[in-house]
């Protein structure tokens, strides 16, 4: 880190936030390296469980912190795993941002009349769209990759409920300890 002058001052200063979104990125970035260690039963099939992770933030944070470590975890993750500008980076990245949108449209709705398994299930559904769409439109442009959407997006059908569920359950445990949401 650049120091200035005086050595006890840093030059890019950092708040509460900054270092919230640093830890929260962390853990999801452990998660999505942990994840990448098992075998997919399908190419492109993960249970996603770092997306616990956004969705959490997400409920109390809001979108912006929400996007930032949804983001670094995709930088960060792909830097360590080895992935990083490969077409798994631009499938995860583009995977990353479609979910986020799709967070950013239903909070203007109204992100507590959905839950956390709704807002869950839609990311899980939008990243995994994203991806297909990445996938036919650069990589694979072939009708039997789109023949493989139903499987697709029925996996990240069970698995968003399965991370929504989990991300109900923290958010769930952080109330009653008593963290409130800070937005």
């Amino acid at each position: 880190m650049a120091v200035s002058q005086r050595e006890s001052e840093p030059v890019f200063p950092t708040d509460r936030e900054d270092q919230l979104v640093a830890g929260l990125a962390a853990l999801a970035i452990a998660i999505h390296i942990l994840e990448a260690a098992f075998p997919s039963p399908l190419p492109g099939v993960k249970p996603g469980l770092a997306n616990v992770v956004t969705v959490v933030v997400y409920l109390r944070y809001g979108l912006r912190v929400a996007a930032w470590v949804a983001l670094l975890r995709v930088l960060v993750g792909s830097l360590l795993i080895g992935t990083f500008l490969s077409p798994t980076f631009l499938l995860s990245a583009t995977g990353a941002v479609a979910a986020i949108v799709v967070l950013g449209v239903i909070g203007g709705i109204g992100r507590s009349a959905v839950g956390a398994v709704g807002l869950s299930v839609a990311a899980a559904l939008a990243h995994m769209s994203g991806q297909i769409w990445v996938a036919y439109s650069l990589f694979i442009p072939h009708p039997a990759l789109l023949s493989l959407a139903p499987v697709l997006l029925t996996a990240a059908l069970v698995f968003g409920c399965v991370s929504g569920l989990i991300a109900a359950s923290v958010d769930s445990l952080l109330r009653s300890r008593g963290n409130p949401t800070h937005e």
